[in-house]
């Protein structure tokens, strides 16, 4: 591999700033924000507007469309 190509690899906290929800993973993200995490060392903070702790999908709040008889409503508002 060739040398300083790559992006820096390393531990980053994401933080979810509508549930305040924070998970510690690897990422080439940069920030200028950090955080001291639970082990006690600081890491780089990014944030994020959703997360797996505020989707809707993910939280069991999304809302399933009844679409069936779409098609015939038109048909019988458009009908000749």
């Amino acid at each position: 591999m060739k040398a300083d190509i790559h992006p820096n690899y390393r531990d980053v906290v994401f933080q979810d700033v509508t549930s305040d929800f924070k998970f510690l993973t690897r990422s080439t993200l940069a920030s200028k924000e950090s955080i001291k995490w639970e082990d006690g060392n600081e890491y780089p903070l990014v944030k994020v507007e959703i997360s797996s702790a505020s989707h809707p999908f993910y939280t069991g709040q999304n809302k399933v469309l009844n679409t069936g008889g779409r098609v015939d409503k038109f048909r019988q508002r458009y009908a000749k």
